[in-house]
């Protein structure tokens, strides 16, 4: 029974697993859009859309709690700079997840994860 467990494991150990959301997150940083199974992508919300939350009041405490997780310097000034401020004002909601089909190699469920504001 899995009562009281709040997240997937992915076959992997607690700092793999946040190794993996952390460079879920400065891919989607990075390019917007990504590609990757649908349960990665459905517990990728849970770390990004905090982010963007704090990233939308830029101040040097959000800029450090951020960068407990977003690692690459040029990620997150592009978090703080071009990302978050097209989201002001919204409560939330920040990322869309939408499937896409199956993997060809293992049949398992893929989903595009992007920023409901993409740039234009």
């Amino acid at each position: 029974m899995t009562h009281g467990v709040s997240h997937r494991h992915f076959g992997r150990d607690t700092t793999a697993r946040k190794a993996l959301l952390r460079g879920l997150a400065m891919n989607i940083i990075e390019h917007g859009t990504i590609e990757t199974t649908l349960p990665k992508a459905k517990d990728l919300r849970r770390v990004i859309e905090p982010l963007i939350t704090r990233a939308r009041v830029d101040t040097l405490q959000n800029r450090r709690e951020v960068a407990k997780t977003i690692t690459n310097p040029i990620l997150l000034k592009k978090l703080f700079e071009e990302v978050a401020p097209r989201f002001v004002g919204v409560n939330g909601g920040y990322t869309r997840v939408m499937k896409a089909g199956f993997r060809q190699g293992d049949a398992a469920d893929m989903a595009l994860i992007q920023l409901t504001k993409l740039p234009e």
